[in-house]
């Protein structure tokens, strides 16, 4: 999961998505596919703080690489690419 500080991603509710939608919402970074923490919310229909919350609270249930922060660079990438799409 990267994390972003930018909840301009408009999320769908999990009773409308299918397969393609859910691909929609996995970006290739750093070589990895990864969603970014307010898809994931979305998908468990949470706010994006309380998903972050609980994945902090319980880090030790995670793999190591499970999450981490975008660079600024890596947050204007995703930005261009989320606004391409729309």
């Amino acid at each position: 999961m990267a994390h972003t500080h930018t909840p301009t991603v408009v999320t769908t509710p999990v009773t409308e998505l299918n397969d393609a939608a859910i691909e929609q919402r996995i970006y290739l970074i750093r070589g990895h596919k990864v969603m970014l923490d307010v898809n994931l919310a979305g998908l468990y229909d949470v706010p994006t703080k309380r998903l972050n919350e609980q994945v902090r609270r319980n880090l030790s249930r995670f793999p190591d690489d499970f999450l981490f922060q975008l660079t600024e660079t890596e947050v204007h990438q995703m930005r261009s690419q989320i606004q391409a799409v729309s």
